[in-house]
């Protein structure tokens, strides 16, 4: 028999699986032309067979892709729009102009490199996580049932199947033991299939209830959803609002940038007439700063480098924007087996019902557990304390235990809430038993319901075991069952989900309990964990089919009990619908569909391979303490890059204006490529790259670029002003040779300080290395003044004191806007 018991709950047995992802949004036809049935092979391919297919090249070798290759990593890095222009303007740069007005082309090369370096670090992680979570499909050949690896499949292997196992390859089913499947994340249709021997199968579809054996016709490229999971499964960094808003800006900075560059290219060299290389080079100096290049560089920098850290914690992130996506949460919607509970159990208590004799539940239970070569935990806590006979087995009742045997089995179903099994006796009698959920198979208000409720109540597990009349298949076969034992169960509490609910709670991240057990055991469960509102419970049975009176429920309750799959999948779109950003954990068959629509999905590793497939967020170490770190990690990307984007996007702001003034004043631009790369460097460059890898618990926020753009367009246009009018100043006061090199040290001086004001306006809250960053930026601005050589390569030389002086005095003024402006923005719009 090749089938897996579901928990009564709805809960599934952890089993081995593979860190793929199908995009359920994809627009699919599963219909494909299918081989005939092949005959059936009951013992599989024998090993001379496979040696053949292997020798033909009928094999399964879809390589396994966690990221991109080392030359796709490269070639977006290198050749994106900007290293583009950037890289045309150096070159330029060399033939007209000493080597350090070309040092902004040695610094892209730089960040660009870091930027490989990090990424590729990040595929080393993934590959290595995708390795560990690898599925070992068994397979059965001599006919001998054994475990591979995925790409050792041939064609014709005959693989066999049970509850959560994923479909990886195209076939014709050969065995069906209440085989139903579901095909939603091909069809996007959600009810099972049944399956019969004869029927195809898609890979991208998964068990959901029974067992069988499927035989293989189509193998590696050829199967339906090979390139899906190859798509899939890629280091990707689309469909993020980070992402997205940094893209709006950047097109919004070309299209500024493009005027502005020809308005100022005709000023520089026809209007002026100045020495033409000169003109080329203030050109360049003038172009260069107002391209954010190192936003989007950075950016890939964050989020490879938040890879490389939950990696570490053996999280594996199947989309990067999954970091962020968790960072923005507000409710989180929990499973209670295997989230708040360790999947082991114990059986404290077997209560007969009705004067059962409690010899004879001892057998009945003893033998329902040899029913499923493969028991979930609620079956494996019953096969410990009743084992079967040959192990401490208890004494038999009715005879010996072996002469007791199966004869049918109905695998779980979540819409049932039990599993069932026919025996026949050692008296040669026939008998059908159901165990599953009281609630379910008791009528309403038997007596027995206040007496479960209790146990309920003290966060116990209670499975109510029937004998039925009729056959298992039969329709209503828990009609008229007859109560005969109740089996107490007691659930072993994860020690760290206290720590981790209280960190949500911190978080102001709402918690639901969401479970297929009794609402009031879960609240239970959940109350000795400290969950807040844990005593606020209802039974799902009882939840309102309107979308906004379900979304009512759910704000107002926190633990639902006798959930069913379908209706986990609406409570998810009723918060979306109240606009909360909706996380999901599971680690069943029956949570895909809510993982599937969730905003975020997060499946333990030990979980089925269908929550895997669908899940964004793979904890392999089965551990939900490990939440908290990806929180973590996403709060740190987006707040941190949203801080040092107000930094590249002021420089191009005050670029941008500057150009601009230059034009409609007619006279020369100020700065040299090399004043404006020193610039960067010490207020943009190096700051930046620190303080986007800081700590940072900042609650993520929506609207990024407006966010961004509200503080950086204030602080650019003071900057430009500022500058600008030390500019002008200066022009009046300095005459005669070296006018202009002491004119643009005067306004080099004036930019650094605001731009510094900005910088540190930025690194607040401040801590001593915050400090320290300050800083120390500023002391090598102060260095490059006052070394010889270093205001010779930088052409920096304040000459006299009024004029530095009076560029101070400016900046000063401009700092003092700056804090008023940032403080109005703060309290206009909010922070």
């Amino acid at each position: 028999m090749t089938q897996r018991a579901l928990d009564s709950s709805g809960e599934q047995t952890p089993g081995p699986s593979r860190p793929t992802m199908i995009d359920a949004g994809a627009e699919l036809d599963p219909v494909h032309p299918m081989e005939p049935p092949p005959a059936r092979r009951p013992d599989g391919l024998s090993t001379a067979e496979v040696a053949e297919r292997v020798a033909r090249g009928e094999v399964n070798d879809v390589p396994v892709r966690s990221s991109r290759s080392i030359t796709e990593i490269v070639r977006a890095n290198v050749f994106t729009r900007f290293n583009l222009i950037i890289g045309v303007l150096w070159v330029i740069m060399l033939f007209v102009a000493p080597i350090q007005d070309s040092l902004f082309g040695f610094v892209i090369v730089a960040n660009t490199g870091i930027g490989i370096i990090q990424e590729w670090r990040a595929k080393k992680t993934l590959d290595s996580l995708a390795v560990i979570g690898e599925a070992k499909p068994t397979v059965r050949r001599d006919g001998t049932a054994a475990e591979i690896s995925t790409s050792e499949i041939v064609l014709g292997d005959l693989v066999e199947l049970g509850p959560g196992d994923k479909v990886v390859v195209d076939g014709t089913v050969s065995e069906a033991d209440s085989l139903e499947i579901d095909e939603s994340l091909l069809t996007g249709e959600a009810d099972p299939v049944i399956k019969r021997a004869g029927d195809p199968v898609m890979s991208g579809s998964f068990v959901v209830a029974g067992g069988g054996a499927f035989t293989a016709t189509k193998v590696g490229r050829e199967a339906y959803a090979a390139q899906l999971a190859e798509e899939a499964s890629r280091f990707t960094l689309v469909h993020s609002e980070l992402r997205s808003g940094i893209s709006t800006i950047l097109k919004y900075v070309t299209w500024m940038m493009v005027p502005t560059a020809i308005g100022l290219i005709i000023s520089q060299l026809v209007v002026k007439d100045n020495n033409f290389k000169e003109s080329v080079a203030r050109t360049v100096g003038g172009i260069v700063p107002m391209i954010p290049e190192g936003l989007v560089l950075l950016t890939s920098v964050a989020f490879a480098i938040g890879v490389v850290r939950l990696g570490r914690k053996q999280c594996l992130v199947q989309e990067l924007p999954a970091i962020e996506g968790l960072a923005r949460v507000d409710v989180v919607c929990l499973d209670k087996t295997g989230t708040l509970t360790e999947g082991g159990m114990d059986v404290t208590e077997v209560r007969p019902l009705n004067g059962s004799d409690e010899a004879y539940v001892t057998q009945v239970l003893r033998t329902f557990g040899s029913s499923d070569p493969r028991p979930n935990a609620s079956l494996q806590a019953i096969i410990d304390a009743y084992p079967a006979a040959g192990g401490d087995a208890l004494p038999a009742a009715d005879g010996d235990a072996e002469s007791w045997t199966v004869t049918d089995a109905m695998p779980f179903s979540s819409a049932r809430k039990y599993s069932g099994a026919a025996f026949t006796e050692a008296d040669g009698t026939d008998s059908v038993w159901l165990l599953g959920a009281p609630d379910v198979l008791l009528s309403e208000g038997d007596a027995t319901l206040t007496e479960i409720e209790q146990l309920n109540e003290q966060g116990l597990r209670v499975l109510l075991l029937a004998r039925a009349e009729g056959s298992l298949d039969a329709p209503g076969a828990a009609a008229g069952a007859a109560p005969t034992a109740l089996v107490v169960l007691e659930q072993r509490l994860r020690p760290d989900a206290g720590d981790t609910l209280a960190y949500f709670a911190d978080q102001n991240v709402a918690t639901k309990v969401i479970s297929g057990d009794n609402a009031v055991s879960v609240g239970a469960v959940a109350g000795k964990l400290g969950l807040a509102g844990a005593e606020n419970t209802l039974d799902a049975r009882r939840l309102p089919t309107d979308p906004d009176e379900m979304a009512t429920a759910m704000e107002e309750n926190a633990v639902f009990g006798r959930v069913t799959p379908q209706q986990k999948r609406d409570m998810v779109a009723a918060l979306q619908s109240r606009g909360h950003t909706v996380a999901m954990t599971g680690d069943g068959v029956n949570d895909v569909l809510a993982l599937k629509d969730a905003d975020i999905g997060v499946s333990m590793g030990s979980g089925s391979e269908a929550t895997r497939a669908v899940a964004q967020i793979v904890l392999l170490n089965n551990s939900f303490a490990t939440l908290p770190s990806v929180v973590a990690e996403g709060r740190r990307v987006i707040g941190n890059i949203t801080r040092v984007a107000t930094l590249f996007l002021t420089k191009t702001v005050y670029s941008v204006l500057l150009a601009i003034l230059v034009v409609c004043f007619q006279v020369e631009y100020p700065f040299l490529p090399r004043h404006l790369t020193l610039l960067s460097t010490l207020t943009i460059g190096v700051p930046a790259f620190f303080l986007a890898l800081a700590p940072n618990k900042e609650r993520a926020q929506p609207h990024f670029v407006r966010r961004v753009m509200r503080y950086a367009i204030p602080s650019g246009a003071i900057a430009a002003a500022a500058t600008f009018a030390t500019y002008l100043v200066a022009r009046h006061y300095y005459s005669g040779e070296g006018a202009l090199e002491a004119e643009t040290s005067a306004a080099t001086l004036t930019l650094f300080l605001v731009s510094m004001w900005v910088l540190a306006i930025i690194a607040r809250p401040y801590t001593w290395w915050r400090v320290g960053l300050v800083a120390a930026m500023g002391l090598g601005f102060l260095i490059v003044l006052v070394v010889p050589w270093l205001q010779d390569f930088f052409a920096l030389k304040l000459v006299g004191a009024p004029m530095p002086w009076t560029a101070v005095g400016i900046a000063v003024a401009a700092a003092a806007l700056l804090e008023f402006t940032w403080r109005w923005v703060g309290r206009r719009f909010g922070a």
